[in-house]
């Protein structure tokens, strides 16, 4: 039989009557730390024990010291049999080593008790004056990377054991709250003539001299604290109520769909400014306008902004086996190329045409030819060089000759869709971005024709009244 008894938080009345008398009566008694204030209390008490402090110089991690120290009690139960493992606070709260000894004892068919005892939270609660019932999360500062902070619950956050470890926590905070949000700053709680409870500023977290082993932080349960996406989800929610927005009850997933284009359209003029303030106002807007649809689904009955999430959270992993099932790493272009391999057997396609048709109607063409020309090629259609595809232009562009004077006008926007299509490829065979290219050339137009106006203006001259002639001087100006 393994026994494991807490040591409670620190102060001596924290012990129980079981948990001393059980200490008094062992034999074979280890510790995982002698750095704790009861055992002193022990000592005085001719309690013999040994302990595993010196598991923490000879590894470079926690988990490989917890896990020694689980092997190692697993080894003394062989030899001695009864023994007895003692550890700070209660057993099951924030105790690594009790737990990989639990899994052990059970790949080992031997038995294990876990006495009852005070844990620190106890003590953290009683010197803060909680009630937990009001919401309270506990995190383990070394895990605090992987945690998901909410401002709707005390957080309290354990194991604070010297500077560097506060200072990852205060990084990892401020990524939610305010730097000056007021936190608390518990040491050594429970413990009479030891403990101290202080506010300080988050800011202020890993200036404190007095952190130890001992240290906890409580961040108090403050709605006002952030805003998160929770907020948005509840804001959109009150806009769509019955008492809520006229214009924003009325939108439909038809309705907003042009104001979803042209958000992220924003977004890539933001891209182009380089202008930080502006990209996150932008990217905002869309997902405003992505919580917006999902509120609309929810409402319907048919979706909710979970499956949104769920669904592109499953589709990123599946797509990158080569992160997340421990396949061969890959390089870029191998990525890209398991990535359509696993999109279409995603989209369930049963022929290569279907990944054509699946590029989205709704983009702008230039996009659209772009990418269907770029599926095409993959599949080995395509021209070898950009000389016949520039050829392909002229081809295309006699063919709008010989048909724009007619009466036909289904077969005149066919050929110059063909002579724009042509071009497009042209451009992808140059890797040139059509899309770019066009709105570059848009751009230039726009500063010659100010140009033009510019100096008609200083000659008191409005455009109207300029034969093309006097306009195609000052345009040819611009172009020096």
């Amino acid at each position: 039989m393994i026994r494991v008894v807490g040591l409670g938080p620190g102060a001596i009345g924290s012990l129980t009557i079981e948990t001393l008398e059980l200490l008094k009566e062992g034999k074979k008694i280890y510790l995982r730390t002698e750095k704790h204030p009861t055992v002193d209390y022990l000592k005085s008490l001719s309690i013999q024990f040994e302990t595993y402090d010196d598991r923490y110089e000879e590894y470079n991690n926690f988990d490989d010291v917890y896990r020694s120290i689980a092997e190692d009690l697993i080894q003394k139960h062989e030899i001695h049999g009864d023994i007895i493992y003692g550890v700070p606070g209660h057993p099951l709260v924030a105790e690594t080593s009790v737990k990989l000894l639990i899994k052990m004892c059970e790949k080992n068919k031997i038995d294990i008790e876990i006495l009852p005892a005070v844990s620190f939270i106890d003590a953290v609660i009683q010197s803060l004056k909680l009630d937990p019932i009001e919401g309270l999360k506990i995190i383990d500062a070394f895990d605090i990377k992987n945690q998901v902070l909410d401002k709707r619950v005390g957080l309290l956050i354990t194991q604070v054991y010297n500077k560097s470890i506060a200072t990852d926590v205060k990084i990892a905070l401020l990524e939610y709250y305010k730097d000056d949000m007021e936190i608390y700053f518990v040491r050594a709680a429970g413990i009479k003539g030891l403990e101290c409870t202080r506010k300080i500023k988050l800011y202020e977290l890993d200036r404190q001299e007095d952190i130890d082993y001992l240290t906890s932080i409580f961040i108090p349960k403050e709605l006002e604290a952030t805003l998160d996406f929770q907020d948005l989800i509840g804001v959109i929610n009150t806009l769509r109520d019955e008492n809520g927005c006229s214009w924003d009850r009325l939108q439909t997933h038809e309705s907003l769909k042009k104001c979803l284009i042209e958000e992220c359209y924003e977004v890539l003029e933001a891209i182009d400014e380089k202008d930080e303030d502006k990209i996150i106002e932008e990217l905002g807007d869309v997902l405003l306008q992505v919580v917006f649809h999902a509120q609309i689904g929810k409402e319907q009955g048919y979706f909710n902004i979970n499956d949104v999430i769920k669904g592109v959270t499953s589709k990123m992993i599946n797509r990158h086996p080569h992160i997340f099932k421990n396949i061969e790493s890959k390089n870029p272009q191998q990525v890209l190329e398991s990535w359509e391999n696993i999109k279409i057997e995603e989209k369930g396609f049963n022929n290569y045409t279907d990944t054509l048709k699946h590029v989205p109607k709704n983009l702008p063409g230039l996009m659209r030819a772009y990418k269907v020309q770029e599926k095409a090629s993959k599949l080995g259609f395509d021209f070898d060089s950009v000389e016949p595809a520039m050829e392909k232009v002229l081809e295309e562009l006699q063919e709008v000759k010989d048909v724009y004077k007619g009466n036909n006008r289904a077969k005149i926007e066919e050929e110059v869709g063909d002579l724009v299509f042509s071009t497009v490829n042209v451009a992808r065979m140059l890797d040139i971005d059509p899309e770019f290219a066009v709105n570059y050339t848009i751009d230039k137009f726009i500063s010659r024709f100010q140009y033009i106006e510019e100096n008609a203006s200083n000659r008191n001259l409005d455009l109207k009244d300029m034969s093309l002639a006097e306009m195609d001087t000052l345009w040819n100006e611009s172009k020096s």
